[in-house]
């Protein structure tokens, strides 16, 4: 399976609110990074996020992905329920896979 391919699936279980089968495309000590605001270390740690953040699943549209070597780039848009309402952002994530595993993540994410 090609890169863009895991992060199109892994995608569709986010969007589906399968917070493990989205874990199950990620390295045992995945490493986000949300430019500007915090850095999650290991699965435990996206996993409470995931849990926090996207109670609802969250909505969301790849504009543009593109594969070269061992990193995917998605830019789009996402949705996410907070405080009871729908907020818009755009964004754009860098994806390093090691082994066919989503090794780390650098998302760039602004507030439309």
């Amino acid at each position: 399976m090609n890169y863009k391919t895991i992060l199109e699936k892994a995608n569709t279980a986010v969007s589906e609110g399968d917070h493990e089968t989205f874990l199950s495309y990620c390295t045992d000590d995945t490493r986000w990074i949300f430019t500007g605001d915090q850095v999650l270390s290991g699965k435990e740690e996206v996993r409470r996020y995931m849990k926090e953040a996207y109670r609802e699943p969250p909505r969301f549209e790849v504009e543009h992905m593109i594969a070269e070597g061992n990193f995917v780039t998605a830019v789009g848009t996402i949705s996410l329920l907070e405080n009871g309402e729908w907020t818009d952002y755009d964004y754009c994530d860098v994806w390093r896979f090691e082994n066919n595993l989503m090794a780390e993540l650098k998302a760039f994410v602004v507030k439309k």
